[in-house]
């Protein structure tokens, strides 16, 4: 099978690449390394063809990539709440006018699968817990919106045009790969950074907080299932289906603590439900957190040139998430 993976130098597309060239998929990387890494591809770069290229600038500039291909991952896009708030257009390029993009040359290449990487930030600060597909969508900040309209064009689009189209809503993913841009984001990326450069973990509010922790291997196991059983026009959730405080996460890795203000427009719990995707395409997690973590801390090394947020910092880098969503 030939498959394209937007976004493919990532944190998760780099790991998809890796399961699909096993599988034996000739694969298409389309990547414009904004957020991405080539050595994140360098295991695999001899068997696949890399693209660099921005994927919202114009549909015609990458339909010529698409011909005669079965199936279409589309997870390039930006990421991160604070950056967004910061610069909300950039966003909307990327992940809005992007996903157009390459929703528009699949429907022309008649592609037989296309799977996109939603977030379950879509949900904001939920009514319910665990929360299903069909909770009340309310995005607290200009990322969780773009990557929500990005849904709305796939799911609309496989309605109108009768795409093969299915919509994956991400939980909090973690795993080998991880991002270490230097934008303030993953709890994991900002903790192990400073476990190697022996400070102290800071902890967001009490750290009483939960959030739906799904390994990056299992997403990838989704993404795969997606593609095979997923039903066309369909939303399902991707998470672990279990509830994890950033304070047993501070625990795991270990060291001194320290905490810092609870920022505004965040949710205190996140819990997916995972039921549907569970009966529908026979998926579901298999790494604990405590195995993922301790993976995580045997490769430490991969986070010693990640920036080393301190408290100081920290305050500095959130001024305008403060600024622009605090609604006391």
């Amino acid at each position: 099978m030939k498959t394209i993976i937007t976004g493919g130098a990532g944190f998760i597309g780099s790991n998809l690449v890796d399961q699909l060239v096993k599988l034996g998929h000739q694969v298409v990387v389309l990547d414009n390394l904004s957020t991405g890494h080539l050595s994140n591809l360098y295991q695999v770069k001899n068997e696949i063809e890399f693209v660099n290229i921005d994927v919202s600038s114009g549909e015609d500039s990458i339909y010529k990539y698409f011909d005669n291909v079965d199936w279409v991952f589309h997870i390039a896009g930006l990421a991160d709440m604070l950056p967004s708030i910061i610069n909300p257009n950039k966003y909307f390029q990327s992940n809005v006018i992007g996903t157009l993009n390459v929703l528009g040359a699949s429907k022309k290449a008649k592609v037989k699968k296309f799977i996109y990487t939603a977030s379950a930030s879509c949900y904001g600060i939920p009514d319910k817990y665990p929360t299903d597909e069909k909770s009340k969508i309310n995005p607290q900040y200009p990322y969780a919106l773009t990557k929500f309209l990005g849904e709305l064009l796939v799911i609309h689009w496989a309605k109108v045009y009768n795409m093969p189209n299915v919509s994956l809503r991400f939980f909090n993913a973690y795993g080998p790969r991880l991002s270490t841009k230097n934008s303030y984001g993953s709890v994991f990326a900002v903790f192990l950074a400073q476990k190697i450069a022996k400070k102290s973990l800071t902890i967001v509010g009490d750290g009483k907080q939960t959030r739906d922790f799904v390994h990056v291997y299992d997403l990838v196991d989704a993404l795969i299932k997606a593609a095979q059983k997923g039903k066309n026009g369909e939303v399902y959730n991707v998470g672990s289906g279990k509830e994890i405080s950033i304070n047993f996460i501070a625990n795991l890795i270990g060291g001194s603590k320290f905490n810092v203000p609870k920022r505004p427009g965040e949710t205190d719990r996140s819990l997916a439900d995972i039921s549907k995707i569970k009966e529908e395409i026979d998926w579901q997690p298999t790494i604990t957190i405590e195995e993922g973590i301790k993976v995580l801390l045997k490769n430490i090394d991969n986070w010693k040139e990640a920036q080393v947020w301190t408290p100081e910092k920290i305050k500095e880098a959130t001024k305008t998430w403060f600024k622009h969503l605090n609604k006391d």
